[in-house]
């Protein structure tokens, strides 16, 4: 895009790419008043944003939540939704990147994206020192897909590290500089230095699903196939130490993320935790966290701090109780595995489902408002109403119709075929009239 169009962007005009003021939730902005004094965050609606960013000292270091929060508090655990992938690629830090402007480091990240495949950033901004890429989502996800964002997050920043995309800049809650404003390690500017215009002329927004087709080894269509073949096989095999490539990481973390959910659901369905029951509650929520990849040690406890509050804002518990949970989320991201019974495990908790119900007591009232937590008994039966509903769609759409809707035809017929009757007409004649059967008229007929 010319560079005169580039200039038109505004720090709103970014923002609104990937954050929407006219929905209910939060932003943060996170500013370093100078070099010296420690970054001061603050939290706004999003309705307030034209108005914040707006009014914000340009001449200050500037960093803006990339998503949106339901609680004013931009941790992972308080995510609403988030419309973007992004990369922050230290590009100063690259023998290639030495000496070249900021437009000719744009352009050679476009050249590196066509290399591996990927589509191109629909925004490209310049840091002061680096590049932030940046690849629009139709449509905000919901934080019901954070795992599977979290998962194209990380394959996204590994396919650019050899172009200094930063590991540790790819969680949910990470905050990017925000343009217009200064990065006072360099003296330059924040700005936009590449759009790729969509067909409407603005940035183009990209298909979720389809991003993810492209990042992740295993997409959701070739897991659709090969349950499918599953299902079709008549042999089920167990093979010693077969892994599904990106299959099994995902769906676990997909499910310690609804198990977190399932928690949290608990708890409001409870009125509250109780003062005995908040470290429980704590230590389990995290754990999960940090199974669902949405977190990792480093945050860990940032992360314990807006549950805790969530649990209770008065409540003042003792981080040294999370030190052993501490510990496995670092052997669980080193890679350890513990062995029990022949079978391995990761470091953090993996418990089953009965273990659970047990731990927090869950009623089977209880069980039926959460989506994973539940027993085998509730698991049956929502298999079998499952199993009902797609029955009776099956029946519907082959033209069969329910049992309520059959019993008013036949007495609407039957009372139709009583008419008729009064009227003289034979039972044969009320048969060809009605288009049923001689027997089901005399039935009518007799039963009047």
């Amino acid at each position: 895009m010319a560079q005169a169009q580039l200039k038109l962007f505004s720090p709103h005009d970014e923002a609104q790419c990937y954050l929407d003021s006219s929905r209910q939730g939060f932003f943060s902005i996170l500013v370093a008043p100078s070099l010296s004094s420690a970054k001061r965050q603050q939290s706004y609606r999003l309705a307030e944003m034209p108005t914040v960013l707006s009014g914000l000292d340009k001449t200050r270091d500037t960093w803006l939540s990339q998503a949106e929060f339901f609680r004013p508090n931009r941790r992972v655990v308080n995510l609403a939704r988030i419309g973007l992938l992004f990369a922050d690629i230290d590009s100063y830090r690259q023998d290639w990147a030495q000496g070249r402007s900021p437009e000719r480091l744009a352009t050679d990240v476009l050249f590196f994206c066509r290399e591996e495949g990927l589509p191109p950033p629909s925004i490209l901004v310049f840091s002061g020192r680096g590049l932030q890429a940046k690849w629009l989502i139709e449509g905000a996800l919901p934080r019901q897909a954070l795992p599977r964002w979290n998962a194209c997050q990380r394959a996204l920043v590994d396919r650019l590290a050899f172009a200094g995309a930063d590991p540790a800049a790819r969680d949910a809650s990470r905050v990017l500089r925000l343009i217009n404003t200064v990065n006072t390690k360099s003296g330059e500017i924040c700005r936009v230095v590449h759009v790729e215009p969509g067909e409407d002329g603005q940035p183009i927004r990209y298909g979720f699903e389809w991003l993810a087709e492209t990042l992740l080894p295993i997409g959701r269509w070739d897991l659709e196939s090969k349950k499918k073949a599953r299902k079709a096989s008549s042999e089920l095999k167990l093979v010693p130490g077969y892994h599904t490539g990106n299959l099994r990481p995902l769906n676990g973390r997909q499910l310690a993320w609804s198990r977190l959910e399932d928690l949290r659901l608990l708890a409001e369905l409870r009125g509250g935790v109780h003062e005995g029951e908040r470290m429980l509650h704590l230590f389990w929520r995290l754990n999960f966290l940090l199974l669902s990849g949405a977190t990792h040690s480093g945050g860990m406890f940032h992360e314990a701090v807006a549950l805790a509050r969530e649990l209770d804002p008065s409540w003042g518990y003792s981080s040294s109780d999370l030190t052993t949970l501490y510990r496995k989320a670092q052997a669980y991201e080193a890679g350890e595995r513990v062995e029990f019974n022949g079978k391995q495990f990761a470091p953090l908790y993996t418990p089953r489902n009965a273990t659970l119900i047990s731990i927090f007591g869950i009623t089977d009232q209880e069980q039926r408002s959460l989506s994973t937590v539940i027993s085998q008994e509730m698991a049956l039966e929502r298999r079998r109403e499952r199993d009902r509903k797609r029955d009776e769609a099956r029946r519907r759409a082959v033209g069969e119709v329910d049992r309520q809707t059959y019993i008013e035809v036949a007495q609407n017929k039957k009372a139709q075929a009583l008419v008729l009757r009064a009227q003289g007409l034979t039972v044969r004649a009320i048969a060809a009239r009605l288009g049923i059967s001689k027997t089901a008229a005399a039935d009518y007929v007799a039963g009047g």
